[in-house]
């Protein structure tokens, strides 16, 4: 719904010393955006008196020309205020975003334009190009030049092939140099400011990475497009040589939203809704069947049940055994994850599950089925296997071991996108790139990975507290995360030992129920054993109970890596979560957010001995009002979880 968009032509234009210089301020004025032109179009960026970014350049160099030309004039620049209200299909963390910024369009005689937006809380700029019929672009230059003493928290690659499942690491920016590549997004702090390099709106193009130069800049860098590919396995299809363009495409289009997220506070970056606001809008008529929701998750646990009478497995009496547990307690779906098919055929069902039946048991049961498929075999068998697994009743698609985002790649994203909303399928793409701009043109993709999640701690010692409060910061901002939380089996770092078979989670358990109010994914797995879930029951009812999709989000203390307490609201109801590192840590909750009259808290929080029994946590129920404050005590690697209900 727009309420507001205002055109204006106002010519901010200047010459310094033979360059053209415009000026772009943010609505409150806090941000201010110059770019320069002479033989190069450059841009930099000011925070009151604080220089944040350097003036960086930007170009685009096709099979025959670079834009902007040496001998380039601009042809005119437009000015655009937005201000308008935009109701997401599925709100992730708001129903209702108020999207308003001021934009900036260089045109040149060329053809070529530039399109610069200032937003409250970030800039974002993209090409746009004016030329009949289809272009090669070989390549894009985007620097990003920093103060010195800038800072990262750097997501450190060895390849373009990569499910993008990074650790956050902190150090200094002119430590960076050529040989570190890193996936979107990353983190800055310039000059105590935060900025989070991001993109939206990746269509037809190869995703951007980042790669240091050892002197507080960085540059743009891209998989080129791929010349031959292999297949190892059943799913991993690497590229053996490349061509010597990004990518192929149309003249007239616009390019993707190079983001930068800005913010004085870490909690800024959390509520920031940019990435969304830059997507292209929806462009689907129907999206009523889309239904976002909780799934039980069977991979993570091996499927391993206890205390039924028959052989727990991949076979059709477990997924039943999965369905009742769902239905149980009101989960929406239940996933088949690898093994329900024989590799390298998605319609050669095994043998031991009976696809009709349990997707009609599940239906009987208000519980929905989503298959797992490995990408290139569904591809083999897209028009086959869309329309098959829509007439078996299956809800959703998991997609998985993509593990690139050259042009191919992201343009089958996109195509899988849109042939699964045809059969009213929703999609959680796994060893996926992050998220920039699918998800609010196609909203049957509700989650994906590209985050380093809970599945890690069945092999290594990399998901620890300390990790949970940086990808918060970090990776959500671009968009939902499938981190796939939830374990009922929790330890300290002492008696933390990676399992294959019997996996566990380092922390609290309300460290892991308060996830289910932080972490964003309108498909949210639970990753345990019904078993254990049920052994669990109160622990379960509470995380069955918290939505998948928001009203309103509010950050109330925030700091990367170390600590995180938030609220929010769906419908009249409130929930609070809390994590903390491997740090004690208490903070007193205002609840003035609250409406008038009394409300009902139901409260999970660490145990008095959760420091020594990580499982230890205690429920209260309590009568609070908009004039009480919560004290939350956590424990090391604890966490803090509360549902508030109007009485």
């Amino acid at each position: 719904m727009r309420n507001t968009i205002i055109i204006i032509s106002l010519l901010q234009l200047s010459l310094m010393a033979g360059a053209q210089e415009s000026r772009l301020e943010s609505p409150d004025r806090k941000i201010e955006l110059i770019a320069t032109y002479d033989t190069q179009l450059r841009w930099e960026l000011k925070m009151g008196d604080r220089q944040i970014i350097l003036p960086s350049g930007i170009s685009m160099e096709l099979t025959d020309q670079e834009f902007p030309a040496e001998k380039d004039k601009i042809r005119k620049i437009e000015t655009l205020i937005i201000d308008e209200i935009v109701k997401p299909v599925i709100p992730h963390k708001d129903s209702e975003i108020r999207n308003i910024c001021n934009e900036m369009t260089i045109n040149f005689r060329s053809g070529f334009a530039v399109v610069f937006r200032v937003y409250n809380d970030g800039v974002a700029y993209r090409f746009k190009t004016d030329i009949k019929g289809n272009v090669i672009v070989m390549d894009e230059r985007a620097e990003i030049n920093f103060p010195g003493g800038t800072t990262a928290w750097y997501p450190l690659e060895e390849s373009f092939m990569s499910h993008n499942e990074r650790t956050y690491i902190p150090t200094s920016l002119d430590t960076i140099n050529e040989k570190h590549l890193a996936s979107l997004p990353v983190l800055f702090k310039s000059n105590g400011v935060n900025i989070l390099a991001t993109e939206s709106a990746l269509e037809d193009y190869p995703g951007m990475w980042l790669m240091g130069n050892g002197s507080n800049a960085l540059k743009g860098v891209y998989p080129y497009y791929p010349d031959e590919e292999r297949l190892f396995g059943d799913r991993n299809v690497r590229v053996m040589s490349r061509r010597d363009f990004l990518a192929e495409t149309k003249g007239e289009r616009s390019f993707p939203w190079r983001v930068f997220i800005i913010s004085d506070t870490d909690a800024g970056l959390i509520e920031s809704n940019m990435t969304y606001l830059l997507a292209d809008e929806c462009r689907m008529d129907d999206t009523g069947w889309i239904k976002p929701g909780k799934v039980a998750w069977d991979w993570w646990n091996n499927l391993n049940l206890y205390g039924v009478d028959f052989r727990a497995g991949i076979n059709t009496k477990t997924y039943e055994h999965y369905i009742d547990f769902a239905a149980e307690y009101g989960i929406e779906y239940v996933i088949l994850d690898e093994g329900w098919y024989r590799f390298g055929n998605v319609l050669d069902v095994n043998p031991d599950i009976d696809i009709n039946y349990l997707c009609n048991y599940a239906e009987s049961k208000g519980v929905g089925i989503i298959l797992w498929v490995v990408w290139n075999t569904l591809d083999d068998k897209l028009h086959e296997a869309l329309p098959q697994y829509a007439s078996w009743g299956v809800k959703g698609i998991k997609v998985d071991f993509m593990q690139r985002d050259d042009q191919k790649v992201v343009n089958y994203y996109w195509n899988i996108a849109e042939k699964a909303a045809a059969y009213k399928l929703m999609v959680d793409f796994h060893g996926a790139y992050k998220p920039a701009g699918l998800r609010r043109t196609w909203p049957n993709v509700l989650t994906r990975e590209g985050v380093k999640g809970l599945e890690n701690t069945k092999w290594s010692y990399d998901i620890t507290p300390d990790h949970d409060l940086t990808i918060p910061f970090i990776r959500m901002v671009a968009g939902p995360m499938d981190y796939t939380p939830g374990a009922m089996i929790n330890f300290d770092s002492i008696n933390f030992r990676p399992s294959w078979n019997r996996p566990a989670s380092m922390g609290t358990r309300v460290h892991q129920m308060s996830m289910y109010v932080i972490y964003e994914s309108p498909l949210q797995m639970l990753a345990d054993s019904p078993s254990n879930y049920r052994k669990e029951g109160e622990c379960t009812a509470f995380i069955a109970c918290v939505p998948v999709t928001w009203d309103e989000t509010r950050v109330l203390q925030a700091k990367v890596g170390d600590y995180l307490v938030m609220v929010r609201r769906s419908g009249e109801e409130w929930f609070i979560g809390a994590m903390t590192d491997w740090k004690a840590r208490d903070f007193n909750i205002d609840l003035s957010f609250l409406g008038e009259g009394e409300y009902n808290a139901i409260i999970f929080s660490d145990g008095v001995n959760a420091d020594r029994f990580t499982q230890d946590y205690k429920k209260t129920e309590i009568t609070v009002s908009k004039e009480d404050t919560l004290k939350i005590n956590m424990a090391p690697g604890g966490g803090y979880a509360a549902r508030i209900t109007k009485k």
